[in-house]
């Protein structure tokens, strides 16, 4: 929106190596910039550029330390630490209704950037589009994607909930993760063999987002393919551990029949606002607890 609002706008993007891929087919940025040298030298590049303002999306000391050394006019975003902490540590909920997207946005408000209310973007290069053509042919007429990894093993569905589900589903079933999750999706694999697929591992970040974009259904837990599988505008099924929605993270704009599984009421649910590797109560409840009779129910609705 920035670039598209702002006459002769011309962005860059400071990102990690590895989140590279997420951004780098852009066409609203016009350069990439990534943190893979020392802070020294990326400063001495970034001044290179000339820039007239900082829009700081991360707030953080790495952040704050690069802002400090290029001297410019800044906004940055909010990061509700505070409120996010009562709400873990004292289950206090004073976190706005508003979602991360529209709190990134106010960085920009002051350019008359207005939300188009259009959702995401992502964008795929046409190298690392998918061809289902190789696939089984029950697969090519459509399949569910199913995200069994994240970066905290307390947002995971674990492998014998994900074993349960997929029992019930009557469809064709793809898993998605990384190399991480490869063991994890192998187990659930060999136990239900039929129509599944072990993607884990096997495909880029680019490719794994191309298999999202032509899933008839997503299933996931809170985690970066669940937010590019919003910006494909996928029915996604997103369920929920130790994170709640209400920390703004909840699937943007997605398909109207997108729909959300989470156990309320757990006393000790959210008890971070990342995640652990695992649970603290070591019931782990918030996902044990999860209804999956209901994630069926709701994957053979959409499916059609």
């Amino acid at each position: 929106m920035l670039k598209k609002q702002v006459e002769e706008a011309e962005v860059h993007f400071l990102t990690k190596k590895q989140f590279k891929p997420v951004v780098e087919n852009n066409p609203y940025i016009d350069k990439v910039h990534v943190l893979d040298e020392s802070i020294s030298s990326l400063v001495k590049n970034l001044k290179a550029e000339e820039f007239d303002y900082i829009i700081d999306l991360h707030n953080n000391l790495r952040t704050a330390g690069i802002k400090y050394k290029l001297r410019l006019i800044a906004f940055s975003y909010y990061k509700l630490n505070i409120q996010k902490w009562l709400m873990v540590h004292f289950k206090i909920n004073r976190l706005p209704a508003a979602h991360i997207v529209d709190r990134y946005l106010d960085t920009v408000k002051l350019f008359d950037v207005v939300n188009d209310n259009k959702g995401l973007d992502y964008f795929i290069s046409e190298n690392d589009e998918v061809n289902l053509n190789s696939f089984p042919e029950k697969f090519q007429r459509g399949y569910i994607a199913f995200v069994i990894g994240a970066k905290h093993y307390t947002k995971q569905m674990p492998a014998d909930k994900i074993i349960s589900v997929c029992r019930k589903i009557s469809h064709p079933v793809i898993f998605l993760g990384g190399l991480d999750d490869v063991e994890k999706a192998e187990i659930i694999v060999q136990e239900l063999k039929g129509d599944v697929m072990n993607a884990c591992g096997k495909y880029n970040l680019n490719q794994s987002a191309s298999l999202i974009k032509q899933a008839r259904v997503v299933i996931t837990s809170d985690t970066g393919l669940m937010h590019i599988a919003a910006a494909f505008r996928k029915k996604i099924i997103s369920v929920w551990g130790n994170t709640i929605p209400e920390f703004g993270m909840s699937p943007y704009l997605p398909d109207a029949d997108s729909v959300i599984f989470e156990v309320k009421g757990l006393k000790c649910r959210p008890c971070s606002k990342l995640g652990f590797n695992k649970c603290p109560k070591k019931h782990f409840n918030c996902m044990n607890l999860i209804d999956e009779n209901g994630i069926v129910e709701k994957v053979q609705e959409l499916f059609r």
